[in-house]
């Protein structure tokens, strides 16, 4: 938890400057809360620690892809790293620069790549020789050259959830490793290809730095072949992935693993380079909280259950990963605390938010989900015809809803009945 950013006055808890419970009256529950001053801060850790150097800072855009959030970075002077033409529109309308945006992703369309090319994206890391041949008649129809960098898997084990783990063998993502000098002389080979860098990117959640620095070794050997082969490369992307605090995790703090892998590169004698950094849990993930009411407080023989307003369609990570998130009522009462498996009201067995939790709370109360800023939101669906949450923005003293509450009817506004 930023302390700075979410702390108790009274026994209550506060977003900055704000109530969390006056948010909670004013805008509803389900509601996720962010902290700008959070995600400030997290970003200036990162661009403190490249300060001086050839190294750019492109933000995760799948990790927290509300326009606020986006636009929060974009006037820090932030890149953007995408996974869709989706993300890339979403980038454009929250104030971000496609010369500074990243297309990653392992299934990008024909249209995608047009889109990205006309709107001059910084770079495509791409992921497989027929999507290296799908990019180069994209361009020559367009008459253009697309810059092109691959992502190489280099079968380091980032010893994290294996959902979550992108860069071993087994993974579908990228390049394998013993093919990726060969794919390189085909990619140089391509009349419409700009080949300019290498990418990896070796899962999410990652706790210490070295399976980054075993990861940056492999690449840094590939770039002595593949120079040696005639193609220069001007960028190492190291990708993101950089894990944070849910319960008793202990990842490096951000300007230790920046400067690591910084100097580093610079010991192998690769300081020349431009470095890419691509973030997103660490910049977003405790900058934000998932509010939610206890509907009902239910006991049983063997389980008491706190059922909530919230479920796994508003956050898919417990039920998904068997994440944790720390929880705590939002204000202290002289209830006694029991343990509670938290609930929500989806129509699912494994629709929980949390197990075993010691909470001291009446049917009424508010509960704070911690860490919801990363992959919350954004991976919640509307499962059981449910709308999804609000979203606030918290500056100081200040709150704006930067998205509206879904309405029922929205959710079928688009569907048509079959006439007879």
């Amino acid at each position: 938890m930023t302390q700075s950013a979410f702390s108790r006055a009274d026994g209550a808890l506060q977003v900055e400057g704000v109530s969390a419970a006056s948010l909670a009256d004013q805008f509803g529950t389900p509601l996720y809360v962010y902290s700008r001053s959070a995600l400030t801060d997290a970003y200036k850790a990162y661009a403190d620690a490249c300060s001086g150097r050839r190294a750019t800072i492109h933000v995760a855009v799948k990790a927290n892809s509300n326009l606020a959030v986006l636009n929060v970075f974009a006037r820090l002077g932030a890149g953007f790293d995408i996974v869709s033409s989706g993300e890339l529109a979403r980038v454009l309308a929250a104030g971000g620069k496609a010369e500074n945006t990243v297309f990653s992703g392992v299934g990008k369309t024909a249209a995608e790549m047009r889109e990205a090319l006309d709107a001059g994206v910084k770079c495509f890391n791409v992921e497989s020789i027929p999507e290296l041949h799908a990019l180069n008649e994209v361009a020559r129809a367009a008459g253009k050259q697309a810059p092109v960098s691959l992502r190489v898997n280099p079968d380091v084990d980032a010893k994290t959830h294996p959902y979550i783990s992108t860069g071993l063998k087994s993974n579908k993502f990228g390049v394998a490793f013993a093919d990726a000098r060969a794919t390189y002389a085909q990619a140089a080979a391509m009349s419409n290809l700009d080949v300019i860098g290498i990418d990896c990117h070796i899962g999410s959640q990652i706790t210490e730095v070295s399976p980054y620095l075993d990861a940056v070794d492999k690449l840094l050997d590939l770039v002595e072949q593949i120079e040696a082969d005639g193609t220069n490369i001007h960028h190492v992307d190291v990708g993101g992935g950089l894990g944070i605090t849910y319960d008793d995790e202990t990842p490096p703090a951000i300007g230790e693993f920046v400067r690591a892998v910084l100097a580093h590169i610079d010991e192998r004698g690769h300081g020349h380079r431009e470095v890419y950094f691509e973030p997103g849990r660490s910049l977003v993930g405790n900058a934000g909280v998932l509010l939610t009411r206890v509907e009902y407080l239910k006991p049983g023989e063997e389980k008491n259950f706190a059922i909530v307003d919230a479920g796994m369609n508003d956050l898919a990570r417990p039920a998904m990963y068997q994440a944790f998130h720390r929880m705590e009522a939002v204000e202290k009462r002289a209830t006694k605390a029991q343990l509670y498996d938290v609930v929500g009201p989806v129509c699912e067995s494994g629709d929980w938010l949390g197990k075993d939790r010691e909470l001291a709370i009446e049917q009424g109360d508010l509960i704070a989900i911690f860490s919801a800023g990363a992959y919350g939101f954004v991976m919640s669906s509307n499962y059981n015809t449910r709308p999804r949450a609000a979203e606030v923005m918290v500056d100081r003293e200040r709150a704006r809803r930067v998205r509206e509450r879904e309405e029922v009817k929205q959710l079928f506004a688009g569907e048509s009945i079959f006439p007879d």
